[in-house]
């Protein structure tokens, strides 16, 4: 009767995951990096059934630090962090793999999760719900890249850069007007950041650059006093 019975609960599971129409892969149990990196878990999906279905990503929770973004890039394309819900469509048997789940790690070390929730669009009842834990490390400590008794600049990181690097900086006397300006190969300025004597950081947007070497200049006082090679990835 014993075995009846678990023959009958293995078919039951069987069904229960076939009937579920796709399936979720790539799933790590967690994901490190140290603060200021961007971190980016890649996720699967596989429709497992014979018709095409359209999935409702969907995220449903989430405990992330204060100076932490968690938003969705698809085909290395990001959204805004407000978009909760993205559709993926599948055709029959296809597998979908260029969809990241990204948490930009901010200024703190820590743990951090955040919930989704897939769902077959005409079927919720086709549901599933995973989580990403996120650890958040110490930087290791590195010697200043420039220092004066007018400013010390800390370090850029990261380096190798994909879409925003952070500059730790020290203003040391407020008179002083300190900028930090990148630019590319050619000498073309393609960024200008002002470094305020209240602020100890700011962020280097690379975005909508294209992959390559630039280059970020110090200047104190309209004068430059440093210049160091910054590395686009995408």
């Amino acid at each position: 009767m014993k075995i009846v019975l678990l023959a009958v609960m293995l078919i039951v599971l069987n069904c229960a995951v076939f009937a579920q129409g796709f399936e979720i892969s790539g799933l790590q149990d967690n994901y490190k990096g140290t603060i200021g990196e961007t971190i980016k878990a890649p996720v699967r999906f596989k429709n497992t059934s014979e018709k095409a279905l359209t999935l409702v990503i969907r995220k449903i929770s989430g405990q992330i630090g204060s100076t932490q973004r968690n938003y969705i890039c698809v085909d290395g394309n990001c959204l805004d962090q407000r978009v909760e819900d993205y559709l993926v469509k599948l055709d029959a048997g296809q597998t979908f793999g260029t969809f990241q789940i990204v948490l930009d790690a901010g200024l703190v070390s820590g743990e951090s999760v955040v919930r989704y929730q897939v769902y077959n669009r005409i079927n919720p009842g086709q549901t599933t719900e995973f989580d990403l834990n996120f650890n958040v490390e110490e930087r290791p400590e590195k010697e200043n890249i420039y220092s004066s008794r007018f400013v010390t600049l800390h370090d850029v990181y990261p380096n190798p850069v994909v879409d925003q690097a952070v500059v730790d900086y020290k203003i040391l006397n407020e008179r002083v007007k300190a900028k930090l300006v990148v630019h590319n190969l050619l000498g073309n300025v393609v960024g200008e950041y002002s470094l305020p004597s209240l602020e100890n950081f700011v962020r280097v947007k690379t975005d909508e650059l294209t992959a390559g070497i630039y280059f970020y200049t110090l200047y104190v006082d309209n004068e430059s006093v440093m210049t160091r090679k910054l590395i686009v990835r995408k």
